[in-house]
């Protein structure tokens, strides 16, 4: 009878484990602090309330970790080429990482909304407000972070500390409000333009399927003209005798290799890219970089990468990493430092 007892007892802790978590008295603290300007993000940005809160607990500790106290950072969120503002090194996933730092936490809510406009996770917002669920899968799988469990811990928190509930009154739609005047305007429906209109839940995102006839055909544009249309938006520059444009808004490497007719792969090569996503004002280089600089070397500065240095410089990074003798997994320059883009004789090294 003992192991019986025993046995239910287990089976009681596992599900308290996977389904659920006592709530933390911190936790609750941090939440009601921080609440009000959760719900803000998702009136300006339409990022779910729910979903904001419980990135900040997971990522901060409720406020606790090294980088919310010393930089303000309460989404770990990382510098890029494109930031501007203070840094702080802190070790992750490797040494001496350069995460963003804040004057306060509520620019560091602000910047994660921004942070999330971008179009990596344009797709997010495909999903309603109200999916949390949806939402924790989509932004794990656009790459906020590579914990595989990423998304569960996120539903979690919001099952747990009922976070779903925060937009609540707020002058936040809800799903039955949306469902509810899509349907007025389907009973609206008079001039016979919308023929048998039927309406598709899915995600609470809501679809009007029509049987309008066919739009009329419409060429697609022949290869020449595609090169010529991009090339028009993207006027050609040249550094270290190799071709480069400028990324603008909505470029990826898969649209700008389709525009051009080249493998995305090989583009991706070409700009060291590999595993990496496109910004506006990215430059990408159309043939391969040099092995070599135009100049003999350059300084850094602290925060730097060496990927937007050596596409700065047009070369490519493997040759400037072995030329300096450099371990490939630096990715940040820490410290102001000489790094050459040419060879030169021994004693001039010294």
């Amino acid at each position: 009878m003992k192991k019986k007892y025993f046995l239910i007892a287990f089976v009681g802790l596992l599900t308290m484990g996977v389904y659920g978590q006592r709530p933390n008295a911190a936790y609750m603290s941090y939440i009601e602090a921080w609440k009000e300007v959760a719900v803000q993000q998702q009136v300006d940005y339409g990022i779910p309330a729910s979903i904001t809160m419980a990135q900040a607990l997971l990522e901060s500790d409720a406020g606790r970790s090294e980088l919310a106290v010393e930089a303000k950072n309460h989404f770990g969120v990382k510098c890029n080429n494109d930031w501007m503002g203070g840094v702080y090194y802190h070790d992750d996933e490797t040494q001496g990482e350069c995460f963003r730092q804040y004057g306060d936490a509520a620019e560091s809510f602000k910047d994660h909304s921004l942070f999330l406009k971008r179009p990596r996770y344009e797709t997010c917002f495909e999903i309603a407000v109200e999916d949390y669920e949806g939402w924790a899968y989509r932004i794990r799988q656009c790459g906020y972070a590579t914990d595989p469990m990423y998304a569960q811990k996120l539903i979690r928190l919001i099952e747990t500390y009922r976070l779903d509930t925060l937009a609540n009154g707020n002058g936040v739609k809800r799903v039955s409000e949306v469902k509810e005047a899509a349907a007025a305007q389907e009973r609206s429906q008079t001039d016979g333009k919308v023929a048998k209109a039927a309406v598709v839940h899915k995600t609470d995102v809501i679809a009007v399927v029509t049987h309008d006839p066919e739009p009329p055909y419409v060429a697609p544009l022949t290869e020449k003209e595609e090169k010529e249309n991009f090339f028009l938006e993207h006027p050609k520059h040249r550094f270290n005798g190799v071709a480069f444009v400028l990324a603008r808004e909505g470029d990826t490497y898969s649209n700008v290799a389709f525009r051009l007719n080249v493998r995305e792969r090989d583009l991706r090569v070409n700009n060291d890219a590999l595993g990496r996503d496109l910004a506006v004002g990215d430059r990408i280089y159309l043939s391969p970089k040099k092995s070599t600089g135009a100049n003999e070397y350059v300084w850094t500065f602290p925060g730097q990468t060496m990927w937007a240095l050596c596409q700065e410089e047009g070369v490519k990074m493997e040759a400037v990493q072995k030329l300096n003798g450099l371990d490939p997994d630096i990715r940040v320059f820490h410290i102001r430092q000489k790094i050459y883009l040419k060879k030169v004789k021994d004693d001039a090294l010294r």
